[in-house]
């Protein structure tokens, strides 16, 4: 038999009613019995399972969790394996979307989320959304909501991130113990939330060492190793270039190395530069680049538990719950001169 076997396959084969088929797969008391076991007997031949969809509709519930990330890199592939596998321990399955920093996309994600039925998402804003009108359609429609890494003040839902602010301190502060005068920052979109603490840990920094800041080293970017390479670029044709660039993401710190390998400049003799995330590829460069380090298998397990907690004890998690993560910094040869 192709395609699914549904309970009109049983019934033809038994010519029996439907309801019969039906109430005999519940094991209803009023089937005769020896009705019950041919029934249960071709369901097994015929290998039926019960439509999702409908026990979807009947339980309301789809044991299903939405996840829309901004993008599939190596730290938010790492923070759904974390995603995953709390789901799995508690009986969900999650369905992805994928924004691709895109805020287009991100509505139709949600959209196609809400139609699905989801029990819950769990949300990583795209660099792109300025107007949160469909994420809030989540929240009207009382569906429990967990934002992850990105995040949105707009939005009333717990929230699991990173120390953003730490990590771009303990970046700028490395830069300045190795002796570095003029760090530059490559601070991503320039109304994008994590980039906007990472630069706070940048001036938090100078102003611990009491070191002014020159405007113009700070630089806007996609994140992008394209995007990082040509702002670097421009960096570094200054008339007073920077020493040392501070990337708040390892894509975009890439791109920068090689716009510092193009100008001929050595690392870390001749300028410092310093990642964010800790991907395995910036550890196999020449020279390895120094990054801050995220637990982003940890986070996204984490973000997942909270959600499962909040969906099946909605009134124990307020909207305004935040779990912080600790990061840490990874010293590598591109910024260790002392």
């Amino acid at each position: 038999m192709n395609g699914y076997v549904t309970i009109k396959d049983i019934a033809k084969r038994l010519n029996i009613s439907l309801s019969t088929v039906s109430r005999a797969l519940r094991s209803a008391p009023d089937v005769n019995p020896v009705t019950r076991q041919a029934v249960m007997e071709l369901a097994e031949e015929l290998s039926y399972s019960p439509s999702r969809l409908a026990l979807s509709l009947k339980q309301r519930q789809s044991k299903t969790i939405g996840v829309i990330v901004p993008n599939l890199d190596n730290v938010l592939s790492t923070m759904i394996r974390g995603i995953d596998e709390a789901a799995m321990e508690s009986g969900y399955t999650m369905m992805v979307c994928q924004s691709n920093e895109s805020y287009g996309r991100e509505l139709t994600n949600t959209k196609r989320l809400l139609d699905s039925m989801v029990d819950g998402v769990l949300v990583s804003v795209s660099s792109e959304t300025k107007i949160f009108d469909h994420l809030q359609e989540i929240l009207k429609r009382k569906l429990p909501m967990v934002q992850f890494d990105r995040n949105s003040a707009e939005l009333n839902a717990p929230v699991v991130r990173v120390d953003n602010v730490s990590g771009g301190f303990q970046a700028t502060e490395h830069l300045i113990q190795q002796g570095y005068r003029r760090i530059a920052i490559l601070a991503g979109p320039r109304d994008l939330g994590i980039g906007k603490k990472r630069m706070k840990g940048y001036f938090d920094a100078h102003k611990a060492a009491k070191r002014k800041i020159d405007r113009e080293l700070i630089a806007y970017c996609d994140f992008s190793q394209d995007s990082g390479y040509w702002t670097t670029l421009d960096l570094l044709g200054m008339k007073r270039p920077p020493d040392a660039i501070f990337a708040i993401s390892d894509r975009i710190a890439i791109g920068a190395m090689l716009a510092i390998r193009e100008k001929g400049l050595r690392m870390p003799e001749d300028i410092g530069l310093v990642g964010f995330n800790n991907e395995p590829l910036v550890q196999l460069l020449t020279p390895g680049i120094s990054s801050v380090e995220m637990p982003s298998f940890e986070l996204g397990k984490l973000a997942c538990k909270l959600l499962i907690e909040k969906m099946q004890r909605h009134e124990v998690i307020a909207n305004d719950h935040e779990e912080i993560l600790k990061t840490r910094l990874f010293v590598r040869s591109s910024s260790l001169r002392k």
